[in-house]
C-alpha cells in the first residue's frame, strides 16, 4: 500500500508532500517533496491508495447560507444569542467535534487565513474529479481530511511548539519521539529534512493518518453528521494506537 500525506498551504512554497510505502510490517518514506505545486499534488493523489490532506475540504454550510443571504440582503440574526451564533459560521461540525474530542480547535476556514489554502484545495478536488477520481469529503474515497496536531496528541506524541524555524529543536524532539513510538517507520534519507521542516513532518504525519483511514482506524461521521460532512468535510481522528498501523494490513492493501 502507498499512502500520501499533503501539508497543504495556499502557495507551493509552504506545501509538502510525503509518500509512505507499507510492506512487510514496516513503513518506508520513499520521498518528501517541499514546495509542491498543484500538478505534483494531483499526481501524488492519483498514484496513492489513500491520501491524507491537512486542509479543510469545505466551508461550514451555515456560513455558505449566511453569505448567500447577505448577498441577497436577507440576513436574519437569531435573537438572544449574542455572538454565539457566529460559532456555526466560523466552525464546521467536524471542527466542533474535534474540539470536543481533543480540546484542540482547528483554524476557522471562514474566518482565518486557512481559507486561502482551502480555495486552492477546492481547485485540486475539482481537478481530481475531472480525472475520474472524485473526492468524498467524508473521507470514504481517495482523500481524507486530517489534522496532524490532533493525530499526534491522540497518539501520545508532542503536538505543540514545533512549528516555525525558531522551534527547530522541538521539531527534532518530535521526530525522536515519533521514531521511538514507531520503530517500524523508516524516514531514510529524508530524516534530516523532517527535522528541519515542520511542513515535511506534518506531511509524514498526514500520510500516517491516511494509513489509519485506509484501515478503518479513524472516526467517521454518523447520522446527521454524515450529511453535513458531505459538503463541509470531515477530519478523521485516529481511534487506535500508532502501532496498529502495521499490526493490521498487508503489502497489497488493507
Amino acid at each position: 500500500m502507498l499512502t500520501v500525506g499533503i501539508d497543504l498551504a495556499a502557495e507551493a512554497a509552504r506545501t509538502a508532500v510525503a509518500w509512505l510505502d507499507w510492506s512487510d510490517g514496516r513503513a518506508r518514506l520513499l520521498r518528501v517533496a517541499a514546495g509542491a505545486d498543484d500538478t505534483l499534488i494531483v499526481e501524488a493523489v492519483m498514484g496513492a491508495s489513500k491520501a491524507g490532506v491537512d486542509c479543510p475540504l469545505g466551508w461550514p454550510d451555515k456560513f455558505v447560507d449566511f453569505v448567500t443571504a447577505h448577498r441577497a440582503g436577507h440576513v436574519q440574526v437569531p435573537e438572544g444569542l449574542g455572538r454565539t451564533w457566529r460559532r456555526d459560521l466560523a466552525l464546521r461540525v467536524t471542527d466542533q467535534v474535534v474540539h470536543e474530542e481533543t480540546g484542540l480547535t482547528p483554524l476557522s476556514v471562514s474566518a482565518d487565513r486557512i481559507g486561502h489554502a482551502t480555495m486552492r484545495c477546492a481547485a485540486l478536488l475539482a481537478e481530481l474529479a475531472r480525472r475520474g477520481r472524485p473526492v468524498d469529503r467524508r473521507g470514504g474515497g481517495a482523500v481524507v481530511e486530517v489534522y496532524p496536531a490532533a493525530c499526534l496528541k491522540l497518539w501520545g506524541l508532542p503536538y505543540r511548539g514545533y512549528k516555525r524555524a525558531a522551534n527547530v529543536t522541538e521539531l527534532g524532539r518530535l521526530v525522536d519521539r515519533l521514531l521511538e513510538a514507531a520503530p517500524w517507520l523508516d524516514l531514510g534519507e529524508y530524516e534530516e529534512l523532517c527535522r528541519a521542516s515542520d511542513d515535511a513532518t506534518d506531511a509524514v504525519v498526514s500520510a500516517l493518518a491516511a494509513r489509519a483511514s485506509a484501515l478503518g482506524l479513524v472516526s467517521v461521521p454518523v447520522g446527521e453528521q454524515a450529511e453535513v460532512a458531505a459538503t463541509e468535510g470531515w477530519i478523521a481522528l485516529p481511534t487506535a494506537p500508532l502501532d496498529r498501523l502495521v499490526s493490521l494490513g498487508s503489502e497489497g492493501g488493507p
